[in-house]
């Protein structure tokens, strides 16, 4: 069981260093890799993104981590040692949005 929770650890690091240092998508907006959750075979991998702004921005930057899947794939393989790259699935996570909006309602009963 400890196995796939680590290699979701490593893979969230290096994805999230790959997204904001190496990734030019102009679709790409304020991004931030939330979460991953590796299934057991460790062949896919959810990772899921919270991204600034309205639902074009969220679909756009979505489109835009899809689009390089294959791009991304491939950097992994060459910085973790895994015998089959796991296939990339990109969700939006909407939980810090929902964070927000309940510290707006808190706020506003004060």
């Amino acid at each position: 069981m400890w196995r796939p929770n680590s290699v979701a650890r490593q893979i969230q690091e290096i994805l999230s260093e790959l997204v904001h240092k190496r990734l030019k998508d102009p679709r790409l907006g304020f991004v931030t890799l939330t979460d991953v959750d590796m299934t057991q075979d460790l062949r896919t991998a959810r990772v899921y993104v919270s991204v600034m702004g309205d639902a074009t921005a969220r679909e756009e930057t979505l489109n835009a981590l899809t689009h390089a899947s294959a791009y991304l794939r491939r950097e992994l393989g060459r910085r973790i040692r895994l015998r089959h790259i796991p296939e990339l699935l990109f969700v939006y996570d909407a939980s810090i949005e929902r964070g927000a909006r309940i510290n707006r309602l808190l706020d506003s009963l004060e």
